[in-house]
Order: C-alpha cells, then structure tokens, then sequence
C-alpha cells in the first residue's frame, strides 16, 4: 500500500516540472507513452526504498493564467482530504503572491505533513529572495530547482521522513482476487453491483456521488469467489463542483492500486470522455486488468450508433493499448451483467498465465526469424531465446546480441504477434530485450 503526495500550487510555479522529476528518478516513472500528456498528473516515486504515488493537481486545472482562484482553493482542499503528505510549491521569481497567502492559509489549519518548496532558486541571490516565504506560517523551507534538480534530495529526504506510516496490510492466506468497479460519477456502478448482488445495498439515487468510500463485497459466481470492490466513492463534498475530474482521480488511485482486475464503466449517453481516459490509464499504469463496460446502453438512439461503430470510437482513444473487451450492458434491465462478471473472470486468469519457455520459444522463434528487428548503422540484432519472468505480471524477455537497437515499432509488432497467439485481453504486458 503506497502513501499519496499531492503537489499543490497556483499555475506555473513549476509542477508539472518538478513532478516529472519525481517519477522519473531512478526509472521510478511507471511508463510513459511517449508524446502522452495524458499521463502527468499521476505517477510512481521511490526515494531511499520507500515508494508513494504522487499526484500533480496542475494538471487538472483547464487554462493557465487566467484559471480561477476557487478552482485552485478546491484542489488544494481535496488534496487535504485525500493525501497523506502535500508538497505546497511557490516560486522564488514572483514572490509571496496573494494566491499563495490563501494556499497557505488553507494549509495552517492541517496537521499532516506539509512541506513548502520554493522553486526556481538557482543562485545565492535567488536563495536571500526565499527568505520571505517565512511570512506564509508554514515553517522552514526548501530551496530547490525543478529545472536541474537542486535541493530535491534533502525536500524528499524529509518528505519520507514524515509520510505516515500505513497500517500493515494484513496478509490472506489465500487473498480473493479483487475486481473494483471505477468510472466517473454517476456512470452507474453502484446499480451495477446491486443488480448482480440482487440487493439495493449501495444507495443508488441520480446526484452524482452519492455512495461513500469504496465497499468490498465478497461474491461467488461461476465456481469463482472474489471480491467486488464499488469505488464509486467518490466521495463528493457538497461544496466540489460537478466536473471536478480530479475528484474521480483521487479517490480511484488506492481503489485501482489494489486491485486485480479494474471494471471500468462508461455512460453510453456520454461517450468516453477525458475522465474515463484518465482512469483506464491509471488501471494500465498499474498493470491491473481491464474490462470495460458501457453502460445505459438501453438509453441510445442504435440508428445513429451501432455498437461497431462506438467501440472502434472507444478503441482508437484506448491506443497503443486496445486489446481490451468492451461490452454493451444495461445495470437497469440486466442486460449482460453476468457476462461482463464471466469476462472480468476470463481477464483475471489471463493476467495469471504462465507459459512454459520451451513452447514460448517454439512459437515467437519461427516469427522473429521470419520478420527480424531491422538492421541499424549495418549491425544485425539477433534474437536467440526468450521466457516468460516470474513477476505478478506479464513481462517477458528477449534476449538479443544488440538490445539496445531494437526501437518501439518492433517492441510493438513483437506484443502484437504475441497478443495473436496467446490470450492476453485486457491485459497490460511488458516487453523487454536483453544483453544475452
């Protein structure tokens, strides 16, 4: 179980910058798409062998300059409701400005761990500047450069110094496989669980956010017991405007982390939009099996929509990863309930396979010979063996005389090839080539 660190500020004090660094120090970063945004407002960070999820509430925010003093006063308000530690950055060129003295305010009243970084402090002068930050009343400070790095090492020393420690996750002998239904609010997912569990006990009215905190349920079906997990806790203060995606966010991350298998749902009426995005990411990052269901299908006009039609929609906004199942359900009339369950059953043995190495071989071989990993600067890479590793995962590797030249188009043909021959829906896998 990982602490959560929120990163709170007003915009362009250097988050997404700073963030960035967080996630990639010591390859700490989970996996970046490369040319996705999509990805910087949550990541994985370790420091001196304690690792936390790290939250960028930046990214959140729509528009930069001009973006409203109450949307900045609610993130940081969710950010004390739902982290562990805050990271509260100012910048050294602009001073103490009236936003920051709010941000501050709100931060006096809390008694867990603050932390106040001034950013963009690079030079002795710069660090004499910092002095006036003494004024917001949250105690010491810490100069750092998000830019080259400077002063991070002693932020995130004290940072693991004070993040809580956890209770101890108490170990099942034999833990029930968790499959945790997530989605934006009022996508339906507590209708979802109570019409397969058969009881309304999820409150489920039409003000979205209305069931608290994620409640596990333990379930058997199809000889198979797991856990049924409704995150729909998106646990919405009065106060938190509708679309705050954020919200959805937060409260999804310790949901999703511990899961097996993620149950996303979406509302047909709504399409799959950002935040759905940003939740089917936060399940692949994770390396947790997906399903996706789309919901209130009952509800659509089928002449200007077939169900083709949408899920190729849905397909081209889930790249590079698409092979996932996407079924049309209806939590209302019932309608194929129990065959998204059979499916998320099916994802959940997938992400468990092994195969054996000697037929692994025998298969992926005969391909790689047939189409090899393109010659570069004239050296030939040539790939002898590979295996399945014994990770929670599916990571498997190959080994090769020249890893270093196999690009990203290759890695990919090589997952597809592997996806054709072995079924892996829904599953996220790693590909790695090795030194043999």
């Amino acid at each position: 179980m990982n602490n959560i660190v929120a990163i709170v500020g007003r915009p362009n004090v250097g988050k997404s910058t700073f963030f960035n660094r967080l996630i990639q120090r010591r390859d700490a970063i989970v996996d970046s798409v490369s040319g996705v945004t999509r990805d910087r407002n949550y990541g994985k960070s370790e420091w001196n062998g304690k690792a936390f999820s790290v939250i960028d509430t930046g990214g959140y925010i729509k528009g930069s300059d001009d973006v409203f003093e109450g949307e900045i006063r609610r993130q940081v308000e969710l950010a004390i409701d739902e982290a562990d530690a805050i990271i509260f950055l100012v910048d050294v060129e602009e001073g103490v400005t009236p936003m920051d003295a709010e941000v501050a305010k709100l931060l006096r009243k809390v008694t867990k761990p603050i932390l106040l970084a001034v950013n963009k402090v690079d030079n002795g002068a710069r660090e004499k500047d910092a002095v006036e930050f003494y004024s917001l009343g949250l105690g010491e400070y810490f100069t750092i450069a998000g830019m080259n790095g400077s002063g991070t090492g002693e932020l995130l020393d004290e940072l693991v110094r004070v993040l809580p420690e956890l209770p101890e996750v108490e170990e099942e002998e034999n833990p029930l496989p968790k499959f945790t239904v997530v989605g934006r609010p009022n996508a339906g997912k507590s209708s979802f669980i109570n019409a397969l569990i058969g009881e309304d006990r999820f409150v489920v009215t039409d003000i979205a956010g209305t069931t608290r905190d994620s409640i596990d349920t333990t379930y058997n079906r199809f000889g198979f017991e797991f856990k049924l997990v409704d995150t729909a806790g998106i646990r919405r203060k009065a106060k938190v405007k509708e679309d705050l995606e954020f919200y959805s966010v937060m409260r999804s991350v310790r949901a999703i982390e511990h899961s097996d298998v993620c149950i996303l749902m979406i509302d047909a009426t709504r399409g799959f939009e950002g935040q759905d995005q940003n939740i089917f990411w936060l399940a692949e990052k994770n390396r947790k099996g997906v399903v996706i269901l789309v919901n209130k299908w009952d509800l659509v006009e089928k002449d200007t929509m077939s169900t083709r039609d949408y899920e190729r929609k849905i397909r081209e906004e889930l790249q590079p990863f698409t092979d996932v199942p996407i079924l049309f359900v209806s939590a209302l009339t019932k309608q194929r309930l129990l065959k998204a369950l059979e499916v998320a059953v099916e994802v959940y043995e997938n992400r468990k396979q092994r195969i054996a190495t000697s037929k692994f071989n025998d298969v992926m071989l005969p391909i790689i010979e047939a189409m090899p990993p393109p010659a570069l600067k004239g050296k030939y890479v040539k790939i002898k063996y590979c295996m399945q590793l014994p990770t929670p995962t599916p990571q498997f590797v190959f080994f090769a005389n020249l890893p270093q030249y196999v690009k990203d188009p290759y890695k990919r043909f090589i997952e597809n090839k592997l996806r054709e021959n072995y079924n892996f829906s829904g599953v996220p896998i790693d590909i790695y080539f090795r030194q043999k």
